[in-house]
């Protein structure tokens, strides 16, 4: 017995209509339009329940009577073995999904972290293997949700697709390169990078007829998919303004980027799989919270909750995105290396051209919006540049070479401070004089980056928007004090951190410790008339 004879034993193939019936099979030779007619097949079936009602052990099947598609197994190092729908692989074997292999998850993380070396490719397949593990447990857990295998296949969608805009180094390249090469007020973010960048895969790579092929609706769809990445269109100004699910299926929207309290399968994945190339111990554990997680109706809308009893749980996973953040994502020489970075690619960007669509040329600040040349942009600028014979990038060499030969930029002094510091971004314009009065060098030498810290909610307690429910009443709502799950809790959940850095590096040790005595001088000076956390490092 072959393979395919094998695993689809028990089973009748049909056409895709009556896929997997214990009825007698069709001759294959029936056309669509009889098909429709139930004519030649003994049942007939919505294509998009044909995943619900295979095993997950054949699914070797669909389009066409007798075609294969093919099923493939991905041994992830965090969730073991992954079996991804066959719509998926045909995403992931994109050029616009592959192209999230050479964007490292932790950007500059690497050059600190020798273990951080993994992808947002696999972190993607990771949140998308969530993404289903989720949906699926609440669809087994409460059916009156009717959820649909629509619906399970839109998430797994959004889940494998959400960080298809991300540029080179992932977060420095929209939070620190975009704003300085654009402007502040630019505003733009990755999610919307995901949003155009799935439009020009489905365009690209024709998949609109595969989408429907596995019963998907268009264009309904794929504003879902999107929304769930990138949330509603602004220009949606409705009560309820998403157009992919009605307001009775909210639950879907926090699945994989959670609005309400930063409770979802993204943080999830990278919670558990940072932490592991980190070398850093996550106490969070996510399988609890798909035992214990329910949908219950608040206020007209159906938001995803929890067992009481898990509240400490919560409170773990809050702690744990702060502590990625302090020990690692913000760590003192991980913003040096991206500040660098940064620094190189600024320099270099007017110089190095990208070619986009109709083949007009445009930079890497400018590849934003063009899809064609934003495929293109990946950490391997980084090689591109240092490489280059072009002397126009020949200082934004010197910075990458300096780097590469571990020759940082002078760190200074960082501290903390509370998040409602006053004027805190007028009190380091009053730090940078002091250091250039004292150590002779220009204002343009010196970094000085204020970066917010926090449980995920900026100064609010993310608690607070966590809905619980009791064993005894599974469909009643409950909000837990933290005072109810301990008195050892944080006050505050927000916080700022003030680094410095020098870029000149012909900085002598003595200019140095310069520095760092206005630095101190300020730090007293505004502790005395605020309250920051501890002093500065």
């Amino acid at each position: 017995m072959g393979h395919f004879e094998e695993v689809t034993a028990g089973y009748e193939m049909c056409c895709p209509l009556c896929l997997f019936t214990s009825k007698p099979q069709c001759d294959g030779q029936t056309d669509q339009a009889e098909r429709a007619d139930g004519d030649g097949c003994r049942e007939q079936l919505d294509p998009s329940a044909v995943v619900g009602m295979v095993p997950s052990s054949v699914w070797s099947l669909v389009i066409g009577c007798g075609a294969l598609l093919q099923q493939v197994i991905f041994n992830d190092p965090i969730h073991g073995h992954i079996e991804m729908h066959p719509l998926l692989v045909r995403i992931i074997d994109t050029p616009q999904m592959q192209r999230l292999r050479f964007i490292k998850q932790l950007g500059g993380a690497y050059f600190v972290f020798p273990g951080a070396s993994h992808n947002r490719f696999e972190h993607s397949i990771g949140v998308a293997y969530l993404a289903g593990q989720l949906i699926k447990a609440l669809a087994e857990r409460q059916p009156d949700l009717d959820i649909s295998q629509r619906d399970i296949l839109c998430v797994k969608v959004a889940g494998l697709c959400h960080d298809l805009g991300h540029g080179p180094f992932s977060h420095l390249f929209d939070q620190k390169f975009i704003p300085k090469a654009r402007g502040n007020d630019f505003g733009w973010k990755h999610e919307e990078g995901s949003r155009a960048m799935f439009d020009h895969m489905i365009k690209t790579n024709k998949l609109e007829g595969i989408f429907q092929d596995y019963g998907l609706v268009l264009p309904k769809d794929l504003d879902f998919i999107k929304e769930q990445i990138a949330g509603p269109e602004k220009s949606n100004k409705n009560p309820w303004p998403y157009k992919g699910r009605p307001k009775e299926k909210s639950f879907l929207y926090e699945i994989i980027a959670n609005k309400r309290n930063g409770i979802d399968v993204d943080k999830w994945d990278y919670f558990v799989r940072d932490s592991h190339h980190l070398g850093i111990q996550n106490n969070f554990d996510f399988g609890r919270f798909l035992r214990f997680a329910r949908v219950c109706e608040v206020d007209g809308t159906k938001p995803i909750c929890t067992r009481d009893k898990e509240a400490g749980d919560m409170y773990d996973m809050f702690h744990t995105r702060y502590t990625l953040h302090r020990r690692a994502f913000q760590h003192r020489v991980v913003n040096n290396v991206e500040s660098m970075i940064t620094e190189a690619l600024l320099l270099a960007d007017p110089h190095f051209m990208i070619t986009g669509k109709n083949g007009i040329k445009c930079t890497m600040s400018r590849a934003i919006d063009d899809m064609v040349a934003y495929t293109q942009l990946t950490d391997c600028v980084f090689e591109n540049i240092l490489n280059s014979s072009d002397p126009a990038l020949s200082k934004a060499q010197e910075i990458l070479r300096n780097l590469v030969q571990r020759k940082l930029f002078k760190f200074i002094r960082e501290a903390r401070f509370a998040e409602k510091t006053e004027n805190l971004e007028n009190e380091t314009k009053n730090l940078l004089q002091k250091l250039v009065e004292a150590t002779r060098l220009k204002a343009e030498d010196f970094i000085v980056a204020i970066i917010p810290m926090d449980y995920g909610k900026k100064e609010k307690d993310p608690f607070q928007n966590t809905l619980f429910y009791t064993k005894e009443n599974p469909n009643v709502t409950i909000k837990i004090s933290k005072d109810q799950v301990s008195h050892l809790l944080p006050v505050r959940f927000a916080e700022k951190l003030v680094q410095v850095y020098c870029k000149n590096m012909e900085m002598d040790a003595e200019t140095v410790k310069k520095a760092k005595v206005q630095y101190e001088v300020w730090h007293d000076e505004l502790r005395n008339r605020t309250d920051p956390a501890p002093g500065p490092n």
